[in-house]
């Protein structure tokens, strides 16, 4: 029996994809499903600019659960939030600074903050990369919307001053979670587990760009104690979204 088997995992942060061609991956709703199951998640948050096949795939779905993407520069970017935040399964918005080209405190994502606390829903950010989305980047909009909840998926990526950079305005913003997936280091997974706050930490993988099977081994590597596990495997993603 696997040791993962013992919890209640949430993977906050996962893709469908019909054809990617610059990652050079797929995943389907069903194949994504037998991952689920081979590794004993719960539920999966998915994303896809595809937003209508997001929904498709959420609809009537128990385990799968969605965030709408957008890009803040697109006209109709607004009716769009409102329409799919309307649906079925919808629970947060996803924003990608980095493929998408806006930084995270340009006015243009202000709207976008606006809605996320009307309908009291997070707002995920792509984090890591210059020149859009290094971590300093998005405390001004922490700070402008202290009600919106902002995650940071990938807490920073693969390079230690973006990943240091990151836990330090997560530790200073109330209002910043972390989410794991694509960061290589199990010590940072602890390190902001105590520094951010131990409700402020979630996993996820990056499906199909990352896989179950090394970044469960990752968090595992930081050796946490088993409250804590569980808080960062599903228990804070299920605070912060609001699901059971």
């Amino acid at each position: 029996m696997s040791w993962f088997n013992d919890y209640y995992i949430v993977d906050a942060h996962a893709h469908i994809e019909s054809r990617n061609p610059l990652f050079g991956v797929t995943m389907s709703p069903r194949d994504l499903r037998k991952l689920m199951r081979k590794y004993n998640y719960s539920k999966c948050i998915i994303m896809n600019k595809d937003n209508a096949a997001v929904a498709k795939a959420v609809q009537g779905s128990k385990d799968l659960l969605a965030h709408v993407w957008v890009s803040p520069k697109d006209k109709g970017c607004e009716r769009t939030l409102r329409t799919y935040l309307k649906k079925e399964n919808f629970i947060g918005i996803k924003l990608h600074p980095l493929f998408d080209a806006f930084l995270p405190n340009d006015p243009v994502v202000y709207p976008i903050a606006k809605i996320a606390e009307e309908f009291n829903v997070p707002i995920q950010f792509h984090c890591g990369h210059p020149p859009f989305s290094l971590p300093w980047s998005f405390e001004p909009l922490a700070k402008a919307f202290p009600k919106v909840k902002m995650v940071l998926i990938h807490m920073g990526h693969g390079h230690i001053v973006y990943i240091n950079g990151t836990i330090e305005v997560a530790e200073r913003n109330q209002n910043l979670y972390l989410e794991t997936s694509g960061m290589p280091m199990h010590t940072k997974v602890k390190e902001a587990m105590e520094r951010v706050g131990k409700d402020r930490v979630m996993y996820g993988d990056d499906i199909p760009c990352g896989h179950p099977s090394w970044e469960l081994e990752k968090v595992k590597a930081a050796e946490l104690k088993e409250n804590d596990f569980r808080k960062l495997l599903g228990e804070n993603a299920r605070k912060l979204y609001g699901f059971e």
